[in-house]
């Protein structure tokens, strides 16, 4: 059976591709999705969106039992749950934030993640390559405790 990732999207984050192109591009999430599929062929890739806090919540909290990691765009739940934080705390695998853009060079509201203390790393600002990277990350850190790859 090959090891999972969950990718977990957050508010807004459904309208990718025709919501501020200028930020995110304007390709869909959708059609990313495939192309991640098709590189990471050793794992099995799972995929939620919710623009509910506590859909992305349980979601966390179920990861563990079927993945080994996941990699969270908690959109603007960024910088305003304090509930994902502790959702992301209390799991037992980890756990990379990645954001399309560059949420530090962004308005002052965006500059700070609540959640970034509790994740095993950050990555921001590559646009959708920002998944790529977060999934190449968890790879990295299985690998080094020598459970895959």
């Amino acid at each position: 059976m090959k090891p999972a990732i969950l990718i977990l999207n957050g508010p807004n984050l459904n309208l990718t591709g025709t919501r501020q192109t200028a930020i995110y591009g304007d390709e869909s999430f959708e059609m990313y999705l495939l192309k991640l599929k098709k590189d990471f062929t050793e794992i099995d890739l799972h995929y939620l969106q919710s623009n509910h806090e506590g859909v992305l919540i349980d979601a966390l909290q179920e990861a563990p039992k079927k993945c080994m990691g996941v990699v969270i765009n908690a959109g603007g739940y960024t910088h305003s749950s304090i509930a994902i934080a502790d959702a992301i705390a209390a799991i037992s695998i980890p756990v990379i934030e990645v954001h399309m853009s560059n949420i530090i060079a962004r308005e002052p509201y965006r500059n700070h993640s609540l959640m970034a203390h509790v994740c095993k790393g950050s990555i921001c600002g590559f646009g959708l390559a920002s998944y790529a990277l977060g999934i190449i990350a968890l790879l990295r850190a299985e690998n080094e405790k020598g459970k895959i790859m």
